[in-house]
């Protein structure tokens, strides 16, 4: 910019203007002899406008406003959870073959039918079918919409994992909530808008699981630590109040604008700043969002907070309400382990134990502060798991292999069908056939339920449109209610 007054042009002589009364405003901010007042002047002059993330008006009509996507990594077994095949008590340990399904006495190096350890039975007024390893699911078996049509293309947990999570098998791409959060922005402007709970260890594929990819940064997942502070250095060092923070960014901010404006290709700069803003009105919201212990005793208890078993994913799913509750649009839990080709019933029932609870917690509390209607919760694994299993050294473990061509998921709240179950697998739970769909679809549904249209929620990106299905996919219109 010239320094020389007679010598600006138009452009500069307005950006000028609007230095110097911003200049003026502030002086007389600072001036202020309640310094308390002073800051809370200065923060409404830094609200956000024109964020990225500003709420945007929806497609189509939305019957969910958040969605809670409950990850089970390492692929549950559909046959031992929800979709039970009493077909496999018969051929339980015999030879397995596909070509004209024979079965016979098994031998070493074949594979081999393997029976489910737990029972099923029929739960809640629809009869939906659920193992005996779920005390508390069945309680709410009727806010469930139970699918059994999908299908997915990979064997291998890091591309089944990015495939379910971003819709590409290798990577690379914004995950459903970027593209949730870029389709709808949020309703509340100082808290993430698509957090994310993992485990202390990341799942196969790390944070590429909840990437924004080729989409701008402001919309990639925020991960919360499951353990100790949910976001390293929230909190300012002793010292340093939030009047003098607020100086340091508005400097911050203004060499950083300058910058941008000489390169305003680099949208990175751009998230950046943002970013420091929303880290500022974070210290005020986010630690009173993440104190659950302020939630009642038999809040805390019906989650299963404070069991050894229960504790951590209960911790997960209360938070996940708070954050829906706030306003965020995209949660998405991790709960890792499913992988299990060996002692099936030693893993999965632990597993199960760690999740029942909890995830019937979740749908309850939802349902009371009327809040499942608009949101929706989903319930899955990357795939599912065969029927059948090799042997393994040192004899029989009764576990199952990864299985792309069946699996279970399930949908709550935010517009589905609850109380059905659709779809289903073969008589051993080997493969969909009826209702059968891509992950694709699923993930066009999803949308459609949350008021955005796949076909129109694209972004250019290397030469061509983007979206999230790829290259379109079906409204898989049985899941809705």
């Amino acid at each position: 910019m010239s320094t020389d007054p007679g010598k600006l042009n138009r452009r500069e002589f307005i950006y000028g203007i609007g230095t110097g009364v911003g200049s003026l405003a502030l002086s007389s901010l600072m001036g202020c002899a309640d310094k308390q007042s002073t800051l809370s002047a200065v923060e409404q002059l830094a609200k956000p406008t024109g964020s990225p993330l500003a709420p945007k008006p929806a497609m189509t009509i939305p019957r969910a406003r958040a969605c809670i996507f409950l990850m089970m990594e390492g692929g549950p077994s559909h046959i031992d959870t929800f979709d039970p095949k009493p077909a496999l008590e018969k051929f339980h340990m015999k030879k397995f073959t596909r070509e004209g399904e024979n079965f016979s006495a098994m031998s070493s190096g074949d594979r081999y039918m393997v029976r489910s350890p737990f029972a099923s039975r029929k739960v809640g007024q629809s009869g939906a079918d659920m193992c005996d390893r779920f005390v508390h699911l069945p309680g709410v078996a009727d806010e469930i919409c139970f699918y059994r049509g999908c299908q997915a293309e990979s064997v291998n947990h890091p591309t089944a994992q990015y495939h379910m999570n971003t819709g590409n098998r290798f990577g690379g791409d914004p995950a459903i909530g970027s593209w949730v959060t870029y389709g709808l922005g949020s309703m509340n402007q100082n808290v993430p808008a698509f957090v994310v709970l993992p485990e202390v260890a990341y799942p196969q594929g790390g944070a590429a699981n909840w990437s924004n990819g080729f989409l701008p940064a402001h919309f990639q997942g925020t991960p919360l630590r499951p353990k100790g502070s949910p976001i390293l250095n929230l909190k300012p060092p002793p010292g340093i109040s939030r009047y003098h923070q607020r100086e340091s960014l508005d400097l911050l901010k203004t060499l950083n604008n300058n910058h941008f404006q000489q390169h305003p290709e680099h949208g990175e700069l751009e998230a950046r700043i943002s970013n420091y803003e929303l880290a500022f009105r974070m210290q005020m919201e986010v630690p009173e969002l993440m104190d659950i212990d302020s939630e009642s005793e038999d809040t805390k208890a019906m989650y299963g907070i404070g069991e050894p078993e229960t504790d951590a994913f209960g911790r997960k799913c209360l938070l996940a309400r708070r954050l829906v509750e706030q306003g965020v649009v995209y949660v998405q839990l991790f709960s890792g382990g499913w992988d299990s080709h060996d002692f099936l019933s030693r893993a999965h029932g632990s597993l199960i134990k760690s999740v029942d609870k909890p995830i019937t917690a979740l749908i309850t509390d939802l349902k009371r502060r009327g809040l499942l209607d608009e949101t929706l919760v989903v319930w899955t694994g990357e795939f599912g798991r065969t029927p059948d299993n090799g042997l393994r050294e040192g004899g029989i473990a009764y576990g199952r292999d990864h299985n792309p061509t069946g699996m279970a998921m399930w949908f709550a709240g935010g517009g589905v069908k609850a109380g059905h179950t659709i779809g289903a697998t073969d008589e051993i739970g080997e493969k969909a056939v009826e209702v059968v769909h891509p992950i694709r679809d699923v993930h066009v549904t999803m949308l459609h339920l949350m008021g955005l249209d796949d076909n129109k929620l694209t972004y250019f990106h290397g030469g061509r449109y983007k979206q999230l299905s790829q290259f379109g996919g079906q409204i898989i219109t049985e899941l809705l209610g």
